[in-house]
């Protein structure tokens, strides 16, 4: 059994009490029909990752053997998942090689600026050091997860890229998935670049070049981009020119962002919202999917959560949270995704990503210092401890299908709650059904038994359960705001 729980006060939000009508409402019986015969993909062993700032190395000692609490977290969350390097803070950060250099002049293509109410991004920057690369490297061996590495491209030269991602693919060797040359390019007028001429056109040929340079000095150099915040709509074009340039750069996923609402003050950053199906998480799916498909490549999300500008007190750190993001988890790994990154980090990391300061903080009627900072982030760092967030319980209960070959289910449960099969490696078949109702779901699927179950006393606890049952049960009602893990009990 896996729980958590933190000394702060919640006020009761109308989604809480939404959760306390009446089971008067109670629907009929859920039918769900599994379709074994129609293989879906397969999930990868490594399709839970967790997303951080690259500002992170600014301290050797975070990613290091030594942290012994996050390396125990980590394992916790997966044995083999995957640490992407990245976030506002890689276009600002430069790579140090020794304790003498100094902190290069900006390029000449760099039009700075600074968004009303932040500090300059020039003002937050910060060096990487080999240190720093060394110790990621043991602290990924102690984890038994990989990276991927973002390097600036905001505010650097291809050679300087090439100078830093040389010494971090020797030092990473196997660990290093791929190198990722840019974070969310599509938002470059904002800091970077011309608002007059930046575009899909102008990200790539910049792209190219330091991609290029990279891989003069690292042959067998592999990549992921374009990384975009939410123009998904760069995918086709970029599938059609990288598609029709002989000898490209090994692309090795074409990646993106998902945030599902945002700031913390949108008035649409509720639960009532949250646990409702997005259309965008599959109309972002089919354009990558097309575009990948194309390059004969894969497809990752490399950064997302509840609420972008580092999440919202009493949403982000809830167990709606926790729903939420078994629920979306699982609708990438059926969509075909390669894997998927929620972000998170030391609050001041990601507070610095925003320029400085966390909107959410402007929302806590307590002590700030009590809450996880970010508001979103898996895991916390409160103290002296790192703590299990809830939406880690959600990517840990999605994680019980890496492996999985996915296949599709006709589900028409009556009221808002999702399902999703597949039959592990060992043959056997499993059902994921997740009620984001605060009415009950009676079911009737025989041949399946209870394996785990995710639940709170409610949707704004701040303690989340991940159990497994003494014993093994059928299921015939999920209960409301509940997610369950059934495995087939037939030989």
């Amino acid at each position: 059994m896996a729980s958590m729980n933190r000394r702060r006060f919640l006020a009761v939000s109308t989604a809480a009490a939404a959760s306390l009508r009446s089971f008067a409402q109670t629907p009929k019986t859920a039918t769900l029909t599994l379709h074994a015969d129609k293989p879906g993909p397969t999930v990868p062993a490594n399709f839970i990752g967790l997303s951080y700032e690259t500002q992170q190395l600014s301290d050797p000692t975070f990613f290091s053997p030594h942290n012994t609490g996050l390396i125990e977290q980590f394992r916790a969350l997966s044995t083999n998942g995957v640490l992407r390097i990245g976030g506002n803070t890689s276009d600002v950060g430069w790579w140090k090689p020794t304790p003498t250099s100094k902190q290069p002049p900006l390029p000449a293509n760099v039009v700075l600026r600074t968004p009303p109410g932040e500090k300059s991004p020039m003002d937050l920057s910060y060096a990487v050091t080999p240190e720093a690369v060394i110790n990621l490297r043991a602290f990924l061996d102690s984890t038994g997860w990989t990276c991927l590495y973002g390097i600036n491209l905001g505010s650097s030269t291809p050679a300087r890229a090439a100078e830093e991602a040389t010494f971090v693919a020797k030092t990473l060797g196997a660990k290093l998935e791929y190198f990722q040359i840019g974070n969310e390019a599509d938002g470059f007028p904002s800091r970077f670049r011309d608002k007059a001429t930046w575009n899909v056109e102008a990200y790539l040929d910049e792209w190219l070049t330091a991609a290029k340079a990279v891989r003069a000095a690292i042959p067998h150099a592999r990549f992921g981009m374009p990384d975009v915040a939410s123009h998904t709509a760069w995918f086709p074009t970029i599938a059609d020119k990288l598609g029709a340039i002989s000898n490209s750069p090994e692309i090795a996923a074409l990646t993106h962002h998902y945030y599902f609402t945002g700031p913390p003050s949108n008035p649409n950053a509720t639960l009532d919202h949250l646990l409702k199906t997005n259309p965008r998480v599959e109309k972002d799916a089919a354009l990558v999917r097309d575009a990948a498909v194309k390059l004969h490549t894969k497809y990752r999300m490399t950064e997302g959560n509840t609420c972008y500008r580092g999440g919202k007190p009493g949403f982000s750190d809830v167990f709606g949270a926790a729903l939420w993001a078994a629920d979306y988890c699982l609708q990438l790994a059926s969509s075909g995704y390669a894997g998927v990154n929620l972000h998170g980090g030391d609050g001041q990391m990601v507070a610095n990503s925003l320029g400085g300061h966390l909107p959410g903080d402007d929302l806590v009627t307590d002590d700030p210092a009590t809450h996880p900072h970010p508001y979103y982030t898996p895991i916390a760092h409160i103290g002296s401890k790192y703590i299990a967030e809830p939406v880690s319980f959600g990517m840990k209960f999605a994680n019980s299908f890496a492996g999985a070959t996915m296949h599709p289910v006709d589900f028409a449960p009556g009221i808002n709650a999702t399902a999703y099969a597949g039959t592990l490696a060992t043959g056997q078949p499993i059902v994921a059904i997740i009620n984001k109702d605060s009415a009950p779901l009676p079911l009737d699927l025989s041949g399946y038994a209870l394996a785990l179950t995710l639940s709170a006393a409610s949707l704004t606890s701040t303690r989340v359960s991940l159990t497994e049952p003494a014993s093994n049960r059928e299921v015939s009602t999920v209960p409301p705001y509940t997610a369950v893990l059934l495995r087939s009990t037939r030989p």
